[in-house]
């Protein structure tokens, strides 16, 4: 179980917040802090895995609080949740090593993705005591997937929506899927399934293969790399 504390001064987001993560297995909020003093000593309590972080707290910046965490629990990770848009903001943050940056309002989908691939990473490194290169290259995938495909424009008849949908059923279920059951799954047609999937594929971020049936008919199958 991997144990998160919300550091939000708004109850409402961070009741939402948390009510997103019910939905997510293996993750769990042990603890909620209106401002950064309650954010430390919660901290040093239960010593969690992860925090999720506002930047403007009533007696905190939050870059100048991540430092200050990390004192108590050096091994503490941190994903940024703010509607800061300043440079500065990302950069300094960046610096201090988050786990990720949001800017809010951050949709349900988003944020399942975000707690999905670090909960894949930290599952991942666990019982690993030396990497490879292959090791490597799974832990920065979903990261490159989300920023090429934001940095891309998107081509007629692809839309942000279904995309990210897409995108987190492949993180969330690692496994092969067909056009048919990814339609199913998203609420669209196979075609508009297959649309996506291919898309993802031309992109160099999604891999496909033929697998012939009994009949032998065949059919192409989707996965990450």
């Amino acid at each position: 179980m991997i144990n998160i504390v919300i550091a939000e001064d708004d109850f409402r987001i961070a009741n939402i917040h948390e009510e997103f993560i019910k939905e997510i297995e293996g993750v769990s909020v042990i603890g909620k802090a209106i401002n950064g003093e309650q954010t430390l000593s919660l901290i040093k309590e239960w010593k969690p895995e992860l925090l999720l972080l506002d930047l403007y707290l009533p007696d905190y910046l939050g870059t100048d609080l991540i430092q200050d965490s990390r004192k108590i629990h050096p091994d503490l990770d941190v994903v940024i949740i703010t509607a800061a848009t300043e440079k500065e903001l990302l950069e300094n943050s960046l610096r201090k090593g988050i786990t990720n940056y949001l800017i809010k309002p951050v949709s349900m989908e988003k944020f399942n993705i975000v707690i999905n691939e670090y909960k894949q990473k930290k599952n991942l490194l666990q019982y690993k005591e030396h990497i490879n290169q292959d090791v490597v290259d799974e832990l920065l995938l979903s990261s490159r997937l989300n920023k090429r495909v934001t940095e891309e424009s998107l081509p007629k008849g692809i839309d942000k929506i279904t995309l990210s949908k897409v995108k987190y059923n492949m993180e969330k279920n690692k496994k092969s899927w067909s056009a048919e059951e990814m339609g199913e799954k998203i609420g669209s047609s196979r075609t508009t399934a297959r649309r996506y999937l291919e898309y993802l594929v031309q992109l160099g971020l999604v891999n496909v293969e033929q697998e012939y049936g009994i009949i032998g008919r065949p059919e192409r199958r989707y996965y990450l790399g």
